[in-house]
């Protein structure tokens, strides 16, 4: 149902749950701001060619496709808390071989298994998060796992400053080496302290343990059976309505499963499109172009836009469930069209002005973070039914991440080739183009139940075919209430006393 005007606590639990679950996020934005330092370290160390460092950093992203199409698989199969240890592997596994390679392509396998952690991770953590979580702090919650995004941006940044006297080949792979810490780290805290998902546990047939979790999850004495019931009925709703198993609900949709898909695949697919991976991964190159020559002093503007980023994160989380999802994405987009555009004038004209650059990408950033950031992964855990959550979610980091391999493996290359202040405007156009298809197809999702969002967006789209098992559903509960209802009447209306000669 609708639970945005019902005001439910934070349980602890669902704290730790999600802090956990945010956790795995640091590993991604660990290694950007690793490879934001590292990338140029490398490159001299190396000595690799600017395409091969595209490559480096690009190829994060194009195994990060392979690792979110198939999640859905173990996530479905074996559970929330066993796919996390699964990210948490691959991250290890490819720490490691990072920090010991000699060569560029000892270098490139260790990318591979990183890249497929990254993508396990970026499909999991905002699903289990939005599982875990109730309607009224949904929005909020969700987003605690892109400001571990930022948390790990900044640790990634602080690590080029703790290494900044060693040589540069100790340097960038110490770098590397003390991101193991995380992973092993989230593997220990989804084995001991994670709960499984409730939604999946109901999925499998598991009720009454569901149950012992959503206690977990509301308030002391909050009856947790209509929100298990919900569950059920939704997957059940769904089922009704599709009659289908597998990838058919999402290869052949219906009018409410496309309109899901299109936003939710979209808004994922935007979020890379406006260029935030790409300008994070080559600040230190941007601010150089800009006319700071100082490394030090690159570093300390990368760690001041490092704080500012996760400060913003933070404010826009706790705006999405009193704002709402559109306001914010239409306050972060416009944003960031004017801090494209100012970020360019450092590089139209004579030299190169930095004061220009500075307050553009710190206003790019703040803006992205403030909307874009949270909410393009926000809106794809919170709208996909239930049947094809998992599987919705893998699909939308799958375009996700193919997004953000084509920016960050052309990003120098189509700077160098159009210019800095042109690569600027461009990606202004292309924000204008996001808040056209936001404004036009995304509706309002702030405060409704996971459970509600089928028949939400069935009444948008007029799908008749879940609005028919919305009312089958809705009339077997009421013959069962109904045949509830008989039973307890037979049981304890008494039976009338005999009357005289009758016989019993």
């Amino acid at each position: 149902g609708d639970f945005s005007d019902i005001s439910l606590k934070v349980t602890r639990s669902t704290v730790i749950f999600a802090m956990c679950a945010a956790l795995n996020s640091c590993n991604l934005g660990y290694d950007i701001g690793v490879s934001t330092n590292a990338g140029g370290l490398i490159q001299q160390d190396l000595g690799l060619t600017d395409v091969q460092r595209e490559l480096f950093v690009g190829s994060l992203n194009f195994w990060s496709i392979f690792g979110s199409f198939f999640s859905h698989w173990i996530c479905d199969k074996y559970g929330r808390r066993k796919s996390f240890q699964v990210a948490a592997v691959a991250f290890i596994i490819g720490l490691i071989i990072q920090a010991c390679a000699n060569g560029y392509s000892v270098l490139m396998v260790g990318r591979i298994f990183v890249g497929l952690g990254v993508g396990f991770g970026l499909a999991i953590d905002p699903l289990y998060i939005a599982e875990v979580s109730p309607a009224a702090h949904r929005g909020e919650l969700v987003t605690w796992s892109e400001a571990a995004i930022n948390v790990g941006i900044v640790l990634g940044f602080f690590s080029g400053i703790v290494f900044y006297d060693l040589n540069d080949e100790l340097e960038w792979r110490l770098m590397f080496a003390m991101g193991t810490v995380l992973p092993v780290a989230m593997i220990i805290l989804s084995q001991t302290v994670m709960a499984e998902s409730p939604r999946w546990l109901v999925s499998k047939g598991q009720d009454e343990e569901a149950k012992e979790i959503l206690r977990k999850i509301y308030p002391e004495g909050f009856d947790v059976n209509p929100v298990a019931t919900d569950i059920k009925e939704a997957l059940e709703r769904e089922r009704i309505a599709e009659q289908a198993v597998g990838w058919n609900m999402i290869l052949f949709p219906t009018p409410a499963l496309r309109r899901m898909l299109i936003v939710g695949v979209g808004t994922a697919v935007a979020q890379q499109a406006v260029g935030i991976d790409a300008i994070q991964y080559y600040l230190i190159d941007v601010l150089e172009q800009s006319g700071i020559e100082s490394e030090k002093r690159r570093l300390g503007v990368l760690m001041l836009l490092g704080v500012l980023k996760l400060l913003f994160v933070i404010v826009g989380s706790k705006l999405l469930d009193r704002r709402g999802r559109r306001t914010l994405l239409f306050v972060s987009l416009l944003g960031m069209v004017g801090a494209c555009v100012l970020t360019s004038f450092s590089f139209f004209g004579k030299g190169s002005n930095a004061v220009f650059a500075i307050i553009g990408l710190s206003l790019y950033l703040s803006f992205f973070s403030v909307g874009m950031g949270p909410g393009a992964w926000l809106i794809p855990a919170e709208i996909f039914a239930t049947s094809i959550r998992a599987k919705a979610m893998s699909v939308a980091t799958f375009f996700n991440r193919i997004t953000a391999t084509l920016m960050a493996s052309t990003f120098l290359s189509t700077a160098n080739a159009i210019g800095w202040g042109p690569f600027f405007i461009m990606l202004a156009a292309i924000a204008v183009v996001v808040f056209v298809f936001i404004y036009f197809l995304l509706p309002e999702t702030k405060g409704r139940s996971l459970e509600d969002m089928s028949v939400y967006f069935a009444e948008i789209t007029g799908d008749h075919s879940v609005l028919e098992a919305e009312k089958k559903i809705i009339s077997d509960r009421a013959r069962a209430d109904a045949a509830a209802g008989v039973g307890v009447e037979m049981t304890e209306t008494p039976a009338p006393p005999l009357a005289t000669g009758e016989v019993a």
